[in-house]
């Protein structure tokens, strides 16, 4: 976990503040990890790994599963191990909880609004540098789906793809996606259209999902209708949980939506002191 947030451990000499406390250096102790709100916990099996990084010795006994719904109080782990440890650790411990906890909650009041809909909902690749495998590990723990993690899984055509292009931008998009499907065979084709008139040629590269980009609710019913089912579709777009519940059930296969990660707020959780082991 280098890649996201614990090359700093060792920097600056260690915990200043815990080597300052007069106990040993060898003493133990444990604490608990408790949520101070009702939340979707989300991070919990990291959390070995985390400590690991501080110091040998400790251990987690997980209270709950990854996300499941805990009402506010509830225990989600005991961590038991070296004190000094544990204190070093604590911060960024939480940090990642808290981060990802918010993420996967917000993620399942998202999935909540959309209720007994048949369409899938998406995150997107807007997510925090360094973070995106987990951020996106935190959404399925919310109950949505995982849209492309990068540049390499799916090929995605959008308006600054077009922008290059610049004359005779539909033959050119057309081989494009012909090439797409020769070089990388299994990997899915998807071209974004910010206008209805933009649909029948965008239909005509055959691509295999069409992405209505900040279409209104009358244009997506007209855009379904063009489409007919001859393609996945997928809307994004101005997506939250006030506006929702009208895409919700429209006919559309996926709802691509940021805000499940870069709208989420960081959950409330603590790591409460036991006694001294």
């Amino acid at each position: 976990m280098d890649g996201v947030g614990l090359k700093h451990i060792s920097e600056y000499h260690g915990d200043l503040t815990t080597r300052a406390l007069p106990i040993e250096g060898d003493a133990t102790g444990s604490a608990h990890i408790i949520a101070k709100e009702a939340l979707r916990p989300c991070g919990l099996l990291f959390l070995q790994i985390i400590l690991d990084c501080y110091g040998k010795g400790c251990t987690v006994s997980l209270k709950v599963k990854e996300g499941e719904p805990v009402p506010a109080g509830t225990c989600l782990a005991e961590v038991t191990g070296p004190i000094m440890v544990l204190l070093a650790a604590e911060r960024v411990l939480l940090n990642f909880l808290q981060h990802l906890s918010g993420i996967a909650t917000q993620t399942a009041k998202f999935v909540q609004t959309l209720g007994d809909s048949e369409t899938k909902l998406l995150d997107t690749r807007k997510t925090t540098p360094g973070f995106r495998v987990l951020e996106k590990y935190a959404v399925a723990c919310g109950g949505a789906w995982n849209h492309r993690i990068g540049l390499f899984d799916r090929i995605m055509l959008k308006d600054n793809h077009f922008a290059v292009l610049v004359n005779d931008c539909l033959p050119k998009v057309k081989e494009m996606v012909r090439s797409a499907r020769r070089d990388y065979p299994g990997i899915a084709v998807e071209i974004e259209v910010d206008a209805v008139e933009n649909i029948v040629p965008a239909l005509v590269a055959e691509p295999d999902i069409i992405l209505l980009d900040n279409f209104s609710v009358p244009d997506i019913k007209k855009a379904l209708e063009i489409i007919n089912k001859q393609v996945y579709t997928e809307a994004s777009g101005n997506v939250n949980l006030d506006t929702l519940p009208e895409l919700a059930h429209l006919g559309l296969d996926f709802i691509s939506c940021g805000a499940l990660v870069h709208q989420a707020r960081w959950c409330d959780i603590s790591m409460d002191w036991n006694i001294a082991l």
